[in-house]
């Protein structure tokens, strides 16, 4: 663990003077964030008052046993190669992870790009090629680029599994349930410089928090932090950006168009959230012979996590991943139980990796 902490700026006599002896709860929702959090060792230089929460920002792990059950079922099907991105090949179904099922013959590609599996579905004009669609906003216009690519070469074999999704309605679903008392949120650099400020809006208008959108360098981190400690300490409602040389306020009206042309909300089920209106991603009906979840397959899925998991309620912000009585016991990046110490950017994996523990 990186126990020195930031340097230079006095960051913690800033919060703990904007904290005035409140106890405050704060969370972020991107998992770039979560790492640099604990890479950082910033929980380590912060008041005891100051909770820093983690929250449904990785895309990896808010992905729901009942997706990740299909994938494995088209992954097992004959004529067809899934293509997926790195962190997805072990997470957990209800009874195998695309990793095992390729041990079993499945045909499972990593790749880095949706335009990877373009190149795969080339390659193999006889099988249906499906890239496993899971992303937030940030990954949703490649995405959306590599149909429409698809769709003007000609590349009839390429389909998507939609399982993206939207932060914004995971955050007031979130504040809806209430169980973890935020009070304020860093915002996502990377998901505002696609969607702009306004989809953070109703964070102020409806619930009365700030939140501010923060870069990703340690003092970058720690200046929105403390930005929206002292907007929440004085009780104002506001969205305000720490990372203007990257996010705009309407953000990048070119990418939502690309995604919005193919896409469009739709209810979608969350991992530790249940289902949520509008807070997904389905195909738009020119799009729909893309779409590789009416692929006609049999699977059955439990649809919960392994027993003694609380990936779920570490999602939701209700408790810490040391809280988990698996943590760093039965589930370790070696040996993953849940999502959260699988992905790269999962919580968990985060805590596990630098040492984090609790305070």
């Amino acid at each position: 663990m990186n126990n020195s902490g930031p340097k230079g700026e006095g960051w913690r006599e800033k919060i703990g003077t904007a904290l005035a002896g409140r106890s405050l709860t704060v969370m972020e929702v991107c998992g770039t964030h979560t790492m640099a959090i604990a890479r950082e060792g910033i929980r380590s230089i912060l008041p005891a008052k100051l909770r820093l929460a983690s929250g449904p920002g990785c895309p990896v792990c808010v992905t729901p046993v009942e997706t990740v059950d299909m994938a494995i079922a088209l992954a097992l099907l004959p004529d067809l190669i899934l293509c997926t991105f790195g962190d997805m090949i072990r997470v957990p179904g209800s009874r195998l992870s695309l990793e095992k099922a390729g041990a079993m013959g499945a045909k499972v590609k990593v790749v880095y790009s949706p335009r990877d599996c373009l190149k795969v579905a080339l390659e193999n004009p006889d099988k249906k090629v499906v890239f496993f669609g899971v992303g937030f906003e940030t990954t949703q216009p490649a995405i959306a680029a590599a149909v429409i690519e698809a769709e003007k070469r000609g590349i009839g074999n390429f389909m998507v599994l939609p399982a993206m999704k939207l932060i914004a309605p995971a955050m007031r679903a979130l504040l809806q349930d209430g169980g973890a008392n935020i009070n304020g949120f860093l915002l996502p650099g990377h998901v505002s410089a696609v969607t702009g400020l306004e989809p953070f809006f109703f964070l102020a208008r409806e619930f009365g928090l700030a939140g501010v959108v923060a870069g990703f360098e340690a003092r970058a981190i720690l200046r929105a932090l403390a930005r929206v400690i002292e907007l929440a300490a004085r009780g104002v409602a506001r969205i305000e950006n720490e990372y203007g040389g990257v996010v705009r306020q309407e953000g990048n009206p070119m990418a939502i168009r690309t995604r919005d042309q193919v896409f469009e909300p739709v209810s979608s089920l969350w991992r530790g959230l249940g289902e949520i209106p509008d807070s997904g991603l389905g195909f738009r009906p020119a799009f729909q012979k893309r779409d590789a979840s009416l692929i006609k397959v049999e699977f059955q899925s439990e649809g919960r996590d392994a027993p003694g998991c609380r990936c779920a309620d570490v999602l939701r912000g209700l408790i810490d991943p040391p809280d988990c009585p698996l943590f760093g016991k039965a589930c370790s990046p070696v040996g993953p139980v849940g999502p959260c110490m699988v992905s790269s950017e999962g919580s968990c994996r985060a805590y596990y990796k630098y040492g984090e523990v609790k305070r």
